[in-house]
């Protein structure tokens, strides 16, 4: 068995807003987000060979990573007051409908994040493969020997596994929250540790073990600079591994029975003729 999880929201976004050409529905609206949006998901369920799948949706509901910072995510440009064609969300009925003619089990998350309830999934005791279609680096520490995170291109689709993970940033995935605590993240809006970049964080983490073992004991640094560094950014440390590490805590709002894929070849626009968008 392999279990395809599509983070939503990501997805959505890149189909959206990289699609190149206008395709007029129905009703005179460009539909071209959701073709690619289910055209998109059709592809990952053949290229994987998923058996069972679920495309899991953020929503505006309670996000304790806010209480720890409320700068999380605040860098990302607002867009509920733009209109058809420049909101995204806007399409996001749309994407249902057809997920629902698709048979696909979806929902918005409405407590914690996407992330949180996906790697709830990926720390659970399954029976069976997990693939991850998401370009969330965050994804990368749920990696291991049954869990892959997949970056969507198309035929120039990227699997990140293990040996990805040690051949394009030095880290194996058990190293990767306390690596992305020290090196920050610009696309959530979390500040690093000043003078440590991801070549010494990989560096630091591979020698000394996690950042619970280094801020245990911040004596074992050799290195001076990087030491004092680490000890005057405890604080930021130990905030940015609450916001980056994820944890099986959350919720499973679908059992494999109710992901299971009835159909594996699906045809997009026929599906969204059936729902009345072409």
């Amino acid at each position: 068995m392999r279990l395809l999880l599509i983070d939503g929201h990501n997805l959505l976004f890149q189909m959206f807003f990289g699609m190149p050409n206008a395709i007029i529905g129905k009703d005179g609206r460009d539909v071209r987000g959701v073709v690619g949006f289910i055209g998109a998901t059709g592809k990952l369920i053949r290229m994987t060979g998923a058996t069972h799948c679920a495309c899991l949706f953020d929503s505006e509901g309670h996000n304790e990573r806010r209480e720890l910072l409320p700068e999380y995510k605040e860098n990302r440009p607002d867009l509920s007051e733009l209109g058809d064609g420049k909101n995204p969300f806007l399409i996001l009925p749309d994407i249902y409908a057809a997920l629902d003619e698709m048979k696909i089990a979806h929902t918005e998350i409405r407590e914690g994040e996407v992330d949180d309830v996906i790697a709830a999934y990926a720390l659970a005791d399954l029976e069976c493969e997990i693939v991850i279609s998401s370009y969330d680096s965050d994804y990368f520490q749920l990696i291991s020997d049954r869990v892959s995170v997949w970056r969507y291109r198309g035929e120039c689709t990227t699997v990140c596994d293990t040996e990805y993970m040690e051949k394009k940033l030095g880290v194996p995935p058990h190293l990767y929250a306390s690596y992305k605590s020290l090196v920050g993240d610009t696309a959530d809006n979390i500040r690093g540790i000043r003078g440590i970049g991801p070549k010494t964080a990989a560096k630091l983490v591979c020698q000394y073990g996690d950042l619970d073992t280094i801020l245990a004991d911040t004596s074992v640094i050799k290195e001076e600079k990087f030491r004092i560094a680490i000890e005057g950014g405890r604080e930021t440390l130990e905030r940015n591994l609450k916001l980056i590490r994820l944890s099986s805590d959350a919720p499973l709002p679908f059992t494999l029975d109710e992901m299971l894929l009835q159909n594996r070849e699906y045809k997009t626009m026929k599906i969204l003729s059936d729902v009345g968008l072409l």
